[in-house]
């Protein structure tokens, strides 16, 4: 048997990225990237000029398939790879990402009826607007005592599926009862590729509150939030639920013709993209903390046992990786707040200062922000900006610079901004810590790893922890196309099982960030100051915030 391929895709929030696998070592021979035409939908639906409310943040489902019509042909001519050879394609997705469909699996989006309400369209990800929906789905599970909620650190996120079709019925209940299922997007490109919806274990896990063992919650629980919501599961949430690696189909017809690939190829169940990076960076037993860092970030770790840990997203039952718990945590914003800050708070003179040196504004604030020693800006902030995942689960918090002077410069701003979310992991690391799920070794993974070496720096320091870093750009494509080859078998040329796939195909650069004793001790006074703010502001000694942001919005809705 000669050489075999897969195809991973990387749906992120801005872009889809296909990568070609070489699946004998992991190599990767190609990849090409497709940004969204509509990027993020935050201000007002396309055609209709709509305007949406604040904390919404939607997406068009074509944008999905444009990724399939351009990426996947693009890695198949520049690598010369025969399709034949080809023996499956995977997919991980941002999540919750959701969207509600007819019962053909249309998005009704894209249906004239329904394509000027906001709530038919793709919610992403960092859609915070239902956050008044995760408030009273978290109160009354407490009042009911129910147990699935600890396995959530207390907490269902605004984030999260539950919330936001029930925001979703809440506000447009004509949308809910047009919708024939509500689909991570994830599960329905798998659909589009297959002909098959089939429901994975990951996202239904981690964003649907449905446990291996005791299914989603009681039909009692959901009468309680909502008495149109008693029959959910068994109506728009239906379906079967299978376990990573599971083959969903075979490559129909339509979609060999658009992508360039051979009729009937393996396609693999959906992933959420920060769980695909987990073998994808070769780690497949407890102890190893992933961060898969990018516009924000996710941490993974593998246990033995299931237990409770403050502000935890979800533990899953073969959630990550198959006879493993799956633990997953995350921040909010953490490449997303740099970018705010390069975009709308940098001045002008070090937006020239960067062009007449050829290096990007990135570049130019990090060289700076390098040569300040820990504590050196006498800045601490909170990272907040676009609220809190772990361990708080609350995103109506925001962001906090404290100690700024007039001689404050932008770099130093720079570096705090870093800084905070290095303290974000730490206080998730120590939340696993405390609660028995040990951590004993870190490693990284996405964009910001292969670009910001202080960044890097910055979170060995802060968290006086080795730091071992992926050696793919794309390690999230690459677990994709692990999962691909899964689903495809050994007796195609693939493997059968994730174990054995990261075996042969994952990698780590030789090199490592490892902690600076003197910066360490800095930065733990540091982070004592830190943890001061975050539980002044994040556990209810003033919340300012909160206060603001119902006036904002209540301006906002009057204006």
């Amino acid at each position: 048997m000669g050489k075999k391929y897969a195809i991973g895709i990387d749906y992120g929030t801005q872009s889809g990225r296909a990568v070609l696998v070489d699946l004998a070592d992991g190599t990767e021979v190609a990849d090409h990237v497709t940004p969204y035409p509509h990027g993020v939908i935050d201000e007002k639906l396309p055609g209709s000029g709509v305007r949406l409310e604040p904390d919404w943040a939607l997406q068009h489902p074509d944008d999905y398939i444009e990724v399939l019509r351009r990426s996947v042909p693009a890695v198949l001519e520049m690598s010369g790879v025969d399709p034949d050879d080809v023996i499956g394609i995977g997919i991980d997705f941002t999540a919750c990402t959701m969207l509600p469909v007819d019962a053909q699996g249309t998005p009704l989006c894209m249906l004239p009826p329904y394509r000027d309400n906001p709530h038919s369209w793709v919610k992403l990800w960092k859609h915070h607007a239902a956050q008044d929906e995760a408030n009273k789905i978290n109160r009354i599970a407490e009042a009911r005592g129910e147990k699935w909620l600890k396995r959530y650190g207390g907490k269902i996120s605004s984030e999260w599926m539950i919330a936001k079709v029930w925001q979703i019925l809440d506000e447009a209940p004509e949308i809910y009862d047009a919708a024939d299922q509500f689909l991570e997007a994830t599960d329905w490109v798998i659909a589009q590729l297959s002909g098959n919806i089939l429901r994975n274990s990951c996202t239904a896990g981690y964003k649907a509150i449905w446990h291996k063992q005791e299914g989603y919650p009681s039909r009692e629980y959901f009468k309680a939030l909502d008495p149109r919501l008693e029959n959910l599961t068994e109506t728009k949430l239906r379906g079967e639920i299978v376990p990573l690696g599971t083959r969903a189909g075979g490559l129909t017809p339509e979609m060999a013709k658009i992508t360039g690939l051979k009729e009937g190829t393996a396609v693999a169940v959906g992933n959420v993209d920060a769980h695909a990076a987990v073998p994808g960076v070769g780690v497949t037993e407890p102890g190893k903390l992933v961060m898969a860092m990018g516009t924000s970030i996710c941490h993974m770790l593998l246990g033995t046992e299931e237990r409770e840990v403050e502000g935890m997203c979800g533990v899953v039952e073969d959630g990550i990786i198959p006879g493993y718990f799956g633990y997953e945590a995350g921040q909010s914003a953490v490449g997303d707040i740099f970018e705010w800050y390069v975009e709308e708070a940098v001045p002008a003179y070090v937006k020239e200062a960067a062009e007449r040196e050829g290096v990007s504004v990135h570049e130019w604030l990090e060289a700076r922000a390098a040569k300040l020693k820990p504590g050196e800006s006498g800045l601490v902030a909170l990272d907040w900006w676009n609220g809190n995942r772990s361990v708080l689960v609350d995103a109506d918090l925001t962001g906090v610079i404290v100690g700024c002077t007039l001689l404050t410069k932008p770099e130093e701003i720079y570096r705090a901004l870093l800084e905070a979310t290095a303290y974000g992991t730490r206080k998730i690391v120590e939340a696993f810590d405390s609660n028995g799920v040990e951590v004993k070794e870190l490693y990284a993974c996405g964009g910001l790893p292969q670009k910001n070496r202080l960044l890097m720096q910055i979170y060995a320091d802060v968290t006086n922890r080795e730091i071992k870093v992926a050696a793919s750009r794309q390690t999230p494509a690459v677990g994709a196309a692990m999962f691909a080859a899964v689903a495809a078998g050994s007796a195609a040329g693939g493997y059968d099982s994730i174990v054995e796939a990261a075996k042969k195909m994952a990698r780590v650069r030789e090199e490592s960030f490892k902690p600076i004793p003197e910066n360490a001790a800095i930065y733990d006074r540091l982070y004592k100051e830190y943890t001061a703010l975050h539980d002044y502001f994040g556990r209810g000694g003033n919340d300012v915030m909160k206060r603001l942001k119902a006036l904002k919005e209540e301006v906002t809705r009057h204006a």
